[in-house]
């Protein structure tokens, strides 16, 4: 029987690598984002490339209401739903807890934070309900280790860690699995976004030296889908060679 996932946040990146991977393997993919065009268009690639089905469902995380409309009432076809991937998240900013930005503050802690928690809950239904499931979550080095500016950002990576803790303890009578990775540096549209389109700033994070890539953590997302059923990976790490934790880089 042909399995389904649902991606948050698959218009790039991580995102968009995890549904294009899950897709090259035949799974039929639920795939969002705020930006509809660019999920339109992996939508039509998904489908023509692999020849699977695609739901684009488009609307912000952080949006309470726009999550539970679209998530809670999905077409009976799209309901049985084998892995949630929570990826949408972001970082604002590169500031002193002094000098940063509360807006950037408030974008964050609602994405990346209130946004896994109110996708999960729209969700869990579908999974209760067979017993069955696996959720895994996107986090960050930065949720292993707080580094110097990144205040907000690293306690919304951190929220997700305790988060993923607390799910898999209070899913375990639902045989609902848990992972949560936290991916080190790794070159996508991460930086751009955090220095606000800057492209020389973001450009300087990943000089001198290969960071990691979509395809990489999109690949480990694939391995974790697909262990036995008794198997569970509660939680990886996963840098570059050149990254030891979440602020040490050899360059």
């Amino acid at each position: 029987m042909q399995k389904t996932i649902l991606v948050t946040g698959a218009t790039s990146g991580f995102g968009k690598a995890i549904a294009e991977k899950f897709a090259s393997e035949k799974w039929n993919c639920i795939i969002t984002g705020r930006r509809k065009e660019k999920l339109d268009e992996l939508a039509s690639s998904l489908n023509n490339t692999y020849g699977v089905k695609v739901l684009p469902l488009v609307f912000d995380v952080q949006d309470r209401e726009a999550v539970f409309n679209h998530l809670s009432n999905l077409p009976a076809e799209w309901q049985s739903i084998d892995v949630l991937v929570n990826n949408a998240g972001l970082a604002l900013g590169r500031d002193s807890f002094d000098t940063a930005n509360l807006n950037d503050w408030e974008t964050m802690i609602d994405t990346n934070v209130k946004g896994v928690m109110y996708v999960t809950k729209a969700v869990l239904p579908y999974l209760t309900e067979r017993k069955k499931g696996h959720i895994i979550n996107i986090g960050s080095t930065a949720g292993k280790e707080v580094y110097k500016d990144g205040n907000a950002y690293c306690a919304s990576k951190h929220a997700v860690d305790a988060l993923s803790k607390a799910m898999r303890m209070d899913l375990l009578p639902y045989q609902i699995k848990v992972t949560v990775i936290h991916p080190g540096a790794a070159e996508t549209e991460f930086s751009l976004v955090r220095f606000k389109g800057d492209e020389n700033k973001a450009e300087l994070v990943y000089d001198g030296y290969k960071a990691l890539q979509a395809n990489d953590i999109a690949d480990i997302a694939y391995y974790t889908a697909n262990l036995p059923k008794h198997v569970c990976i509660n939680d990886l790490v996963v840098t570059c060679l050149a990254q030891a934790n979440s602020f040490y880089l050899h360059k």
